[in-house]
């Protein structure tokens, strides 16, 4: 079967983010003085053959923790699909 993993990739909170601050600059020179602040992050999608959907989320884990992610400045969440 068939799964998607989404993932969502984000800096640490503590961590400087200087396209997040960038960003926020530019909206606020476009007069959006509401926002507060702006992190930046990755979304990313995979499509996963497993037998279960505990097998796509440890696949997905494991691609996060080799790969896909920096444990050192980020942290993620999996969502899997059918």
């Amino acid at each position: 079967m068939i799964f998607q993993a989404e993932i969502d990739i984000m800096p640490h909170g503590e961590l400087l983010d200087p396209q997040g601050k960038a960003t926020l600059q530019g909206l606020r020179q476009l007069g959006m003085l509401a926002v507060q602040d702006v992190r930046i992050g990755k979304h990313i999608r995979l499509h996963i053959e497993a037998a279960s959907e505990e097998e796509a989320l440890q696949m997905a884990e494991a691609a996060c923790q080799k790969l896909l992610a920096n444990p050192v400045m980020e942290s993620y969440a999996v969502r899997i699909l059918r």
